[in-house]
């Protein structure tokens, strides 16, 4: 059962790590108390502020001393504080399961042993994570299912597994061109291409059909239409609509219906487009034990969830029968990552950036820095390799053809520094990474955890570092709201990842601090 409250409240909180040597346990309490200092969660430029282990966890905010409280002032610029890694990324990989226990287990019955090959031989897997333990049996058993998890945690091989297995059990009675029986939708092209990459690569030796459908070519698709066999498709929302709508693409025999980073999708500038198109699936049809009837699965994966999830699904589905996975880590900062914050000027930063960059590419360590909009993307672009670095330039407002590839460049290593916007932030498995600079602070919670997401990713115990540069005054007020989290240890607050809803009801404050009236229909789109 969807239980929205259980998605956006997670109540565990992350065990400090401990050292314990045999050396202390031979030693004196008193001495061993003295050897195992314990490791600072927090430091900063002021000492006073440092912070060794975590406060109330009931402290509301604005009750806790923060280091970042005084950096409305100018006098502040310079000042900084860090977030240490307090888990290493190899006490991350004891948690994982290997494959081979997890089939003994009997969880998911017998897969098709070519897929299981593909697995370990093609993507190089043999250790499962938790939410992938959690989350197998539950897809494979055909149950609408919710997988809310940290970013890099293995979401996508999660469903994808299970549906293929799937996929290769049922019999195929009649083939028909461009009629999928497993449809992924995703909000971005780069997306789309590696989602489709490891579909393709666990189905090698099979019957299996992989195809992508991008958005940037939908109009030359409808004048000279492709007519093909195909199994999984993977592809943008806007681009397939419009294809379905003019017939090319037919929806009737799809079994599995994926939204992978379903809060992009499910985003108010998704929403309405979204749920059109998911009205023609019969997901009712699921729960019936009629042999005769076949329904519909629809599976939503993401590391952070709108908080209308429940009253947009409502429109096209019985949530009650979703089942959840969720991630005892959800919404939760990253406990495998050290996290520097810099409190600068805007013209600071430039130049700070080119030093960080040039002391990552000396040491081979591949950086990806954030913009919150593409004509800084562009700027940092021109500017590094104005300054003889070496950058890929990628952000919604490229077109298709110089936009295409851009990301299997910087995964490829042809190039180690990648200036980007969001769109390199949602799902891209950006193992490579080592360091990720927000040059722009995101303004919204949720996006600085998918950027966080890009690096310290399951497969890579490598140490990885995020650098804030802070300059504004919005930017400071989510840096506080962060702080107050880490000293906690709890929850991320505020984790909307709608954000067309979330500036809609900034909109309607100002309407009415303006003394306004609020239009009826804003009023009813804003939950």
């Amino acid at each position: 059962m969807l239980n929205l409250s259980l998605v956006l409240r997670v109540q565990t909180s992350r065990p400090l790590a401990t050292v314990a040597t045999a050396a202390a346990v031979k030693t004196k309490p008193k001495v061993a108390k003295q050897r195992d200092k314990p490791k600072p969660l927090i430091t900063c430029g002021r000492t006073q502020y440092n912070l060794t282990q975590h406060e109330r966890a009931d402290a509301k905010f604005g009750t806790l001393a923060l280091a970042s409280k005084g950096w409305l002032h100018n006098k502040s610029k310079g000042d900084h504080f860090i977030l240490n890694a307090s888990v290493s990324g190899n006490q991350l990989q004891q948690e994982m399961k290997s494959v081979t226990d997890f089939l003994d287990s009997g969880q998911v019955g017998k897969l098709h042993p070519k897929l299981l090959e593909n697995l370990q031989n093609e993507l190089g897997i043999n250790m499962l994570t938790g939410i992938q333990v959690k989350g197998l049996p539950i897809v494979h058993g055909d149950s609408h299912t919710l997988i809310a998890a940290e970013t890099g945690c293995g979401k996508t091989l999660t469903y994808m597994l299970p549906i293929l297995d799937r996929l290769l059990q049922r019999e195929i009675t009649e083939r028909s061109f461009n009629t999928p029986r497993a449809l992924i939708l995703t909000p971005g092209r780069e997306l789309a291409t590696q989602i489709a990459q490891v579909a393709e690569k666990l189905s090698q030796g099979t019957d299996l059909k992989v195809k992508t459908l991008l958005g940037g070519s939908t109009k030359q698709l409808m004048m000279n239409p492709e007519f093909q066999e195909v199994d999984v498709l993977v592809a943008t929302l806007g681009a397939l609509s419009k294809l379905v709508t003019t017939g090319i693409y037919r929806m009737e025999q799809v079994r599995h219906v994926v939204l992978d980073e379903a809060d992009t999708l499910l985003d108010d500038s998704f929403t309405d487009k979204l749920t059109y198109f998911l009205r023609r699936f019969p997901f009712h049809m699921v729960q019936k034990q009629d042999v005769r009837t076949v329904g519909t699965q629809l599976v939503l994966a993401s590391a952070t969830m709108p908080t209308n999830t429940r009253e947009i699904l409502e429109r096209v589905i019985d949530v009650d029968t979703i089942q959840e996975v969720v991630s005892p880590h959800l919404h939760h900062l990253m406990p495998h990552v050290t996290q520097k914050f810099l409190r600068m000027s805007k013209a600071d930063r430039p130049g700070n950036l080119l030093t960080l960059v040039k002391q990552d590419l000396a040491k081979r360590r591949p950086i990806i820095v954030f913009s919150n909009k593409s004509a800084t993307s562009d700027f940092v672009a021109i500017f590094l390799n104005n300054s003889g670095v070496n950058c890929l330039n990628l952000n919604g407002d490229m077109l298709m053809k110089i936009r295409l590839g851009r990301f299997d460049q910087f995964q490829s290593g042809h190039c180690d520094v990648l200036s980007t916007t969001d769109v390199g932030s949602r799902g891209l498995d950006t193992t490579r990474a080592r360091h990720v600079v927000n040059f722009d602070f995101p303004l919204h919670i949720s996006d600085y955890i998918h950027r966080c997401g890009r690096i310290g990713r399951v497969g890579n115990t490598d140490k990885s570092l995020v650098s804030n540069f802070i300059s504004s005054r919005r930017e400071i007020d989510v840096v506080q709201r962060i702080e107050h989290a880490a000293r906690t240890g709890g929850l991320l607050p505020d984790v909307n990842a709608n954000i067309a809803n979330i500036i809609k009801k900034r909109f309607m404050a100002e309407i009415k601090a303006a003394g306004m009236e609020v239009p009826p229909q804003a009023q009813e789109e804003a939950f």
